[in-house]
């Protein structure tokens, strides 16, 4: 069965830092871009962080301008696990997080997305 599966979310003080984690199984990580989602609610689904595929390793990394230099998104093959470490969070980081694979075929993409995990920023 392939799914990606999150975990790592909670509750933190604003100034406090959270660790999320996403494993996937049913197929291999460093084959797919991958990479992390966020919707608050009333709000829309949007990018956080990805990494590209192995076969477009030529790309960067990338952020969206709120997480820049809070946020580091990164990929154990060895685990096929995606980690996204998240410093210095504020309030507006509150949200449900989302990991996301996406392989591209020639039928078509193939998007695996996570169920999701609550990160909540309060004091």
């Amino acid at each position: 069965q392939v799914q990606l599966v999150e975990s790592g979310g909670g509750l933190v003080q604003p100034g406090g830092s959270l660790r999320l984690s996403c494993t996937a199984s049913g197929f291999t990580l460093d084959l797919y871009a991958i990479g992390w989602f966020r919707q608050a609610p009333g709000k829309e689904r949007e990018g956080v962080s990805c990494i590209p595929s192995i076969d477009h390793s030529d790309l960067s990394t990338n952020y969206a301008d709120s997480v820049k230099g809070r946020f580091v998104i990164s990929r154990d093959n060895a685990k096929n696990t995606l980690f996204l470490q998240m410093n210095s969070l504020k309030p507006e980081d509150a949200a449900a997080y989302y990991c996301y694979a996406r392989l591209d075929t020639l039928e078509g993409p193939v998007e695996v997305w996570g169920q999701g995990t609550q990160v909540t920023v309060a004091s």
